[in-house]
């Protein structure tokens, strides 16, 4: 099994916001890769990973980065493939890593997602990748019909609570 996907993290100290990547391509049957590189600590590892990633197979990279979060858009520089950064709440409530995200120069591009949001950077990148894979489609639409269906039975279970002055 070849890895699609490419779930990368500054430090092992951002796996409790990535692993909700993890999960998400678990469910879906997503194969994919977990590693932690560093733009400051490891640059040479970075490189090589940014520069080989798409004669690997992957086809879209998430990477996870906290304070100056430089980790996504030096991944960005170094390959064609998609990049989804995920600003992780370290200091500055995430603002930092946020803004550093966010902020790339024209031509190196790097979606980014709310702080701490890796869910939704799974999300979306299989939404990416699911436009050349009918299979994968299903899969999403699916996963979503199944997120209405938990609001729905949500409100079922709400109108059994009574209040005194609640009208529903």
């Amino acid at each position: 099994m070849k890895a699609l996907v490419s779930i990368i993290m500054g430090s092992t100290s951002d796996l409790p916001v990535m692993e909700k990547a993890a999960a998400f391509f678990d469910s879906l049957e997503i194969p994919f890769e977990m590693n932690a590189l560093s733009a400051h600590r490891t640059p040479a590892e970075v490189e090589k990973f940014a520069t080989e990633a798409a004669s690997r197979g992957i086809k879209v990279i998430i990477a996870g980065a906290g304070m100056a979060a430089h980790l996504p858009g030096v991944i960005a520089a170094m390959t064609p493939l998609p990049v989804i950064g995920v600003p992780i709440k370290s200091t500055l409530d995430g603002m930092d890593a946020l803004l550093a995200i966010v902020q790339m120069p024209p031509g190196i591009p790097v979606a980014t997602v709310a702080i701490d949001g890796a869910l939704n950077a799974a999300i979306l990148a299989t939404q990416m990748m699911a436009t050349g894979d009918a299979q994968l489609f299903e899969k999403l639409i699916t996963y979503k019909a199944d997120l209405k269906g938990k609001v729905v039975k949500a409100n079922k279970e709400l109108a059994q609570i009574k209040y005194k002055f609640k009208t529903n």
